[in-house]
């Protein structure tokens, strides 16, 4: 059988695909067993060092407040970029030029910032210029950081997603009398969200995983920040960094699954119903167009 994307592998094929198959497990054995060994040999895998996690001590009082501010940050992050980056990326196609132009100046300017240098100004902004207290003021700069970088780049998913909708969307919009803000709310953005959705769930993963970077620089008490804590006192680097690394995959892997899940719910609800109209629905229908309800004025003028 072949597709039109790819044609159906033939025998040799099948068994090149196996043999590189074959290889790719040996060789992912091959480095699994070489990273067991070397932690071995250095004492890591030592029930010492991993015991602290299976007491509530190490839970409670670190790993778990950490994850609950990660979330808390990334949340209101999430939260205030995603209506933000879409209202940029609409201005970004506005046919006002002054509205175009200074949206597309944000957009470029702080999407070429590094969202850390982003999280340092806003810092030093808090502490220079606002009365906020200094043990909120580090989840306030972080979150700022992340809602500037993130909604610019989230304005470029929201006009790439848009444009590449046929044209012939906006101009059937245009052909029955819509409005451009009507066409853009309940024509053009409710098929783009489909097409977007998966950029814009790798962006929110991407939004999670920056948060980190409040820890390490502005002292904000996220996971991987509790986590240095927990490893100075209880002396398990590797260990703490492998079960912080777990949760971030699980926390990320969880996020993936509902978009796929949401995607998939989102592209069946769109499809049609086939359902079929028996004969005095049709009768009905013919019989408004005639008498000049369907589709016509009062006096059955266009």
């Amino acid at each position: 059988m072949t597709s039109v994307l790819y044609d159906a592998p033939g025998p040799n094929a099948k068994r090149r695909n196996v043999f590189f198959s074959v290889v790719f497990f040996v060789l992912l054995g091959l480095l699994l067993w070489w990273i067991w060994q070397t932690m071995d040999e250095k004492g890591q895998l030592e029930w010492a060092l991993w015991k602290p996690f299976t007491t509530s001590e190490a839970w409670t009082t670190y790993l778990l407040p950490g994850l609950a501010d990660t979330l808390k940050a990334a949340a209101l992050a999430m939260i205030i970029a995603l209506p933000l980056g879409a209202v940029l990326g609409i201005a970004r196609m506005s046919d006002h030029r002054w509205v175009r132009v200074p949206a597309g100046a944000v957009v470029e300017f702080f999407r070429a910032i590094p969202v850390l240098l982003l999280m340092l100004f806003a810092n030093e902004f808090y502490v220079r210029s606002t009365g906020i207290p200094s043990d909120e003021r580090p989840l306030y700069a972080v979150v700022t950081g992340l809602v500037l970088y993130n909604a610019s780049v989230l304005a470029e998913v929201v006009r790439a997603g848009i444009l590449s909708l046929p044209k012939g969307q906006s101009e059937a919009a245009m052909a029955i009398g819509l409005r451009k803000s009507q066409t853009m709310t309940s024509i053009l953005l409710p098929q783009a969200v489909t097409a977007m959705l998966p950029t814009i769930v790798s962006q929110l993963v991407v939004i999670v995983k920056d948060t980190a970077l409040g820890g390490v620089m502005l002292g904000f008490t996220e996971l991987l920040n509790t986590r240095s804590t927990l490893a100075a006192n209880y002396a398990n680097v590797i260990p703490s960094f492998i079960v912080v690394a777990v949760i971030f995959i699980v926390l990320n892997f969880i996020l993936t699954s509902f978009a796929s899940w949401l995607e998939g719910r989102l592209r069946r609800s769109k499809r049609s119903t086939g359902a079929v109209l028996g004969a005095d629905k049709v009768d009905d229908m013919n019989a408004a167009e005639v008498g000049g309800t369907y589709g016509t004025g009062a006096e059955g003028r266009i």
